[in-house]
């Protein structure tokens, strides 16, 4: 086998395996070889991942769920696949291993900590999950998306930004589309976002003037059940299209005037990147508030509003979505405001992190007491 290997552990969440997808994409395209070291749930969500990259499927466990039972098995489980990556690891020694978070992530790390290998963590959200905050201050250095990001004493962090895909990369500072005819409204917000965006958002459509009711074009997700919003958009006589999940959303964002959306990690890269106005409105149940963390730069950039769960009325929505609609000057120095707080560079500065950290151009990994 030729070419230097790298490890990427990551669980099977879009938040975590987006910005790991970037990464194995830009390191094969150097002539790396690249190992996806995930549990079963974790292999589920690697479909889109380049053939080239090897599926390596390790035992893990979260202590959140499953009983009693399913806790107290939780530590053998991790065990076991912690031996697991130990021993493949040894067999075929990675160059570096990157961790992206998640309870599958734990025993490719572990492995990586007791094998002393360059290794390094990437944190997607403002404040770091429970895995990524176990080894923040036990590999090379933390690669943050968002900054800052509120990590341990100890920890060395480097602001590389939030990978996004290529199809994001491609549509990069897209100039905001005319806005003297159809305006688009895209309404993003996945599973923990439809139910709450099919309530708040028609009723606030409904609040706007006529004449820019009129002019609008709505592509919303909404889950399976709510196949109530689009029949109300017809009541209103509003262009509309709903779905429980668009499978263009970079071709979406690029047509978009304004974004609704919540504040996820990757949502909030994407939107930075290709550079859209936008109405946040972070998960309330995020461990940590880290959504209100992800959401912060933009609204302090002037290229977004940030609205909790308890302030989205449609009152309020209504008037967001018309201040940034009515005013072309608006829209477009939020939308500028957003492009700059972009980085679509950020899989590249990742992947020069990797092969720093693989080359010895880093300091030497931080040895203390393992997780």
């Amino acid at each position: 086998m030729s070419g230097r290997l790298l490890v990427i552990a990551a669980g099977g969440t879009g938040g975590h395996m987006f910005p790991a997808q970037a990464l194995a994409e830009e390191m094969l395209s150097r002539g790396w070889r690249v190992k996806l070291s995930t549990d079963e749930r974790g292999a589920r969500y690697a479909g889109a991942f380049p053939e080239a990259v090897v599926r390596e499927v390790v035992a893990s466990a979260t202590f959140a769920r499953g009983g009693l039972a399913g806790k107290l098995a939780a530590p053998l489980r991790i065990l076991s696949g912690v031996l697991a990556a130990r021993r493949a690891m040894r067999a075929d020694r990675p160059a570096c291993v990157i961790g992206f978070g998640g309870y599958p992530a734990i025993p490719a790390m572990t492995a990586a900590w007791a094998l002393r290998l360059p290794r390094l963590i990437h944190e997607a959200n403002g404040v770091p999950g429970r895995v990524n905050r176990l080894f923040a201050t036990r590999v090379n250095r933390v690669a943050c998306g968002i900054w800052p990001t509120a990590l341990p004493e100890g920890a060395e962090a480097v602001h590389t930004g939030n990978p996004v895909r290529a199809a994001v990369r491609a549509r990069a500072a897209t100039p905001l589309p005319g806005m003297d005819g159809r305006l688009s409204l895209l309404v993003i917000g996945g599973s923990q976002g439809a139910s709450l965006f099919s309530k708040a958002v028609p009723e606030a459509v409904a609040l706007l003037p006529a004449p820019l009711r009129a002019r609008l074009d709505v592509a919303q997700q909404v889950r399976g059940e709510d196949g109530g919003v689009l029949a109300r958009y017809r009541e209103l006589g509003v262009a509309a299209e709903t779905a429980p999940f668009f499978e263009d959303v970079p071709e979406r964002l690029a047509r978009a005037h304004l974004v609704i959306s919540r504040s996820g990690a990757s949502s909030v890269a994407d939107i930075s990147a290709i550079g859209r106005p936008s109405v946040l409105v972070p998960f309330a149940a995020a461990m940590d508030d880290h959504q209100g963390a992800n959401a912060r730069g933009l609204v302090g950039a002037g290229a977004a509003v940030a609205l909790s769960e308890s302030a989205l009325t449609p009152e309020a929505l209504a008037g967001h979505i018309a201040a940034i609609l009515t005013s072309p000057e608006k829209a477009a120095a939020m939308a500028d405001a957003a492009r700059a707080e972009g980085r679509p560079d950020a899989h590249l500065r990742l992947a020069g992190l990797v092969e720093a950290l693989s080359e010895g151009r880093a300091a030497a990994p931080s040895e203390g007491n393992a997780p």
